[in-house]
């Protein structure tokens, strides 16, 4: 069993390969979000909640070299934020409320979802696109509704939920090496 689990994740974490200059892409977006001393904002449900509060503290704390910190908010992490918010005015408006109350022009948008289909996350990206941010979406499952509402979309192939977000997590490691290296001048590890 754990050697076909390591051989379907091995066989989605493959298939990105070819997705480089998307990925290049996005990396070009929050290094140059950062620059403009804007923030990057990111969200995600469940599992996607995890990788979107990884990616946020990694920014602000530090990823593998010592730096300064650099401006990120998980949209998923306060818990009374999204209880106040989802009490007022439902649960499919606990980020596209964040977004429209804490997201300039200069800063970039990060949603994470395995499938897509989360409303709560259609919701941000229209917000954003309405207030000129920047975004991009971290998908899978072939994107879901999701798929088009992005300025920038990686999707991962496959579709097993476990097999997407251990993609996405290797995703958002592979996106901090690239931003420390290009903010702090340095080569790739």
């Amino acid at each position: 069993m754990l050697k076909d689990l390591i051989a379907g994740s091995c066989q989605v974490l493959q298939s990105l390969a070819h997705q480089e200059a998307t990925f290049e892409k996005i990396a070009a977006a929050a290094v140059v979000t950062l620059r403009s001393g804007g923030k990057i904002l990111t969200c995600g449900n469940g599992g996607s909640a995890a990788d979107a509060m990884h990616l946020a503290e990694e920014l602000v704390g530090r990823y593998r070299r010592e730096r300064p910190s650099w401006a990120a908010v998980c949209l998923n992490a306060d818990s009374t934020l999204l209880t106040c918010i989802g009490n007022d005015y439902g649960f499919d408006a606990i980020f596209s409320r964040q977004v429209e109350g804490l997201a300039g022009k200069n800063d970039l948008l990060i949603c994470f979802t395995t499938s897509g289909n989360s409303v709560n996350i259609l919701r941000a990206l229209e917000t954003a696109k309405a207030r000129g941010v920047k975004t991009v979406a971290l998908l899978g499952k072939g994107g879901g509704p999701a798929k088009g509402k992005a300025d920038i979309e990686l999707v991962v192939e496959g579709s097993d939920t476990a097999r997407i977000q251990e993609a996405h997590g290797f995703l958002l490691h592979a996106l901090l090496e690239d931003i420390e290296c290009e903010m702090l001048g340095l080569k790739s590890a």
